[in-house]
């Protein structure tokens, strides 16, 4: 007993350590524009055989715990991402996600057959797992990028759905049922599962969105377990009926994200910290899966060589392909070409093929892990010149008012709590200039730490806290209104009125 016990003790204080060290390597890798992942897979393989020694082989618990983390962090990008953001951009995403998979696996598996010399098995299962881009690379790096919303919104919608008909792919490959039903059994299975998945997202989305409306929970740290889990159960009852669990997760925090929800704030912080907990523990893992004495010469010439055709020929094909349902600007193609970023998503998938014991799948694993720190160097740090080459970047726009929602059940009523920044525009705005929506008020101003009961004139200030009453039915009016003051001041309702004409 004390020895389990002296060996939990370790695990505890080896977890602890390694995910403070985690959290400060956010910091470097932000200032050096790198994702996050290289850190955390670095750190994997200095714990690992290579390092301190600590052993790891087991590719089926990879396998299954890769998953869990990528349902989390599935589940996270779905629940900050904003759908009015996304809707314009939304026919290229799905198309990327689908139609630019394909295209992209199947000129990788040619490429790599053909040039490289690799079996058919292996060339399809290299295209396949490289095909799709990583959701937390894409979102960390587009942090420090200010984009376009319609391309940003392109870039979250493609990492947030490719996930789903590439796992299926892979899987089809990998037990060998893609060589026995065929091609067009492989896209039958695939669109069943994407459908199934995206219906039971839905069915989950709309369904706790309505449930969290009407439960009032005695605490508001239960708001966010409560989102998360429904997130999480869309994933397991699209499992469950044999649909894709990642479509059904995303799109169920997808609509939960951009419900009328309370706590939402509370909601979308509790879910970034739990998905930064899962990238870390999923990226130490991988790198301790892999066994640096095993890769040659030759496995990081091939990597280096499919990395070329996945990066120069692949990519931009399958973004030119995908852009004729919604065509864009060739200036922001270029760009979606670039920004194709594969992380922890690829090397996830290289488990299923070790989990299945597919002939050289340990060979495949560390080509993949290869390609991805290679290029995942040469792409994410070049981000913002590219931007700035091709005149896609935007400049940044700091927010001028931080909200959060509580709600007020007996009266049908929601309480926000808003923050004037130190670039918004309400400062020196008096509150009767406000103009809220009826029924909405301002019931309370905190400065330095005093309350005041505002009148009509009074006026507003930088680092003011603002306790705003407003009628449910009327909280989208006047956030929208509080936000246009923060961006224009007092001249909100004039250019508000200016661009209304000039869009009729």
């Amino acid at each position: 007993m004390s020895y389990d016990v002296d060996h939990l003790d370790a695990f505890v204080l080896i977890a602890a350590a390694v995910t403070l060290l985690a959290i400060l390597a956010v910091r470097v890798s932000t200032r050096a524009g790198l994702p996050s992942l290289l850190m955390y897979l670095l750190m994997g393989v200095a714990l690992g055989e290579a390092g301190i020694g600590i052993p790891f082989e087991d590719a089926e618990l990879a396998h299954s715990l890769g998953f869990v983390a990528l349902a989390v962090i599935l589940a996270e990008g779905g629940l900050t991402a904003s759908w009015r953001e996304m809707r314009p951009s939304m026919r290229i995403g799905v198309s990327l996600a689908t139609v630019g998979v394909a295209i992209s696996a199947a000129v990788v598996a040619v490429g790599s057959h053909y040039l490289l010399g690799l079996p058919w098995e292996l060339a399809v299962l290299l295209g396949a797992v490289t095909s799709p881009t990583d959701a937390a690379a894409v979102f960390s790096v587009l942090r420090v990028v200010p984009l376009p919303r319609r391309l940003a919104g392109a870039l979250e919608a493609e990492s947030g759905l490719n996930d789903a008909p590439t796992v299926v792919l892979v899987t089809l490959v990998s037990t060998g049922a893609a060589q026995e039903h065929g091609a067009l059994a492989v896209v039958g299975i695939i669109g069943y599962e994407l459908v199934i998945g995206v219906a039971i997202g839905l069915a989950a989305g709309f369904g706790g969105a309505w449930l969290m409306r009407r439960a009032a929970l005695p605490s508001s740290g239960l708001y966010p377990l409560a989102v998360f889990s429904l997130a999480l159960l869309g994933y397991g009852g699209a499992a469950a009926l044999h649909g894709s669990g990642f479509a059904a997760v995303y799109v169920a925090a997808l609509v939960l994200g951009n419900a009328d929800l309370p706590h939402r704030n509370a909601i979308r912080s509790f879910a970034e910290g739990l998905a930064w907990l899962a990238q870390i523990g999923l990226f130490v893992m991988l790198g301790l899966l892999l066994s640096p004495g095993r890769i040659s010469l030759e496995t990081v010439g091939y990597a280096l060589a499919a990395g070329l055709i996945l990066t120069f020929v692949a990519r931009p094909v399958s973004v030119l392909a995908s852009s004729i349902v919604q065509p864009m600007p060739w200036r922001e193609l270029g760009f979606m070409s670039w920004a194709g970023l594969r992380g922890a998503v690829p090397i996830v998938l290289a488990t299923i093929p070790l989990a299945e014991g597919v002939a050289d799948a340990s060979e495949l694993f560390d080509l993949v892990f290869v390609m991805v720190v290679v290029y995942t160097l040469l792409t994410g740090p070049t981000l913002p010149t590219v931007a700035r080459i091709l005149k896609v970047a935007r400049r940044s726009e700091p927010r001028g008012l931080e909200m959060e929602v509580a709600p007020l059940e007996r009266i049908a009523a929601d309480l926000l709590q808003v923050t004037i920044s130190p670039v918004s525009k309400m400062h020196g705005v008096e509150v009767g200039e406000l103009r809220l929506p009826r029924g909405a008020s301002v019931s309370l101003v905190v400065r330095d730490g005093e309350t005041i009961v505002p009148e009509r004139r009074t006026v507003l200030r930088h680092g003011d806290d603002l306790l705003v009453v407003t009628p449910r039915r009327s909280r989208e009016q006047t956030e929208e209104r509080l936000r246009q003051i923060s961006a224009h001041g007092r001249l909100a309702q004039w250019l508000s009125g200016r661009r209304s004409r000039r869009t009729n």
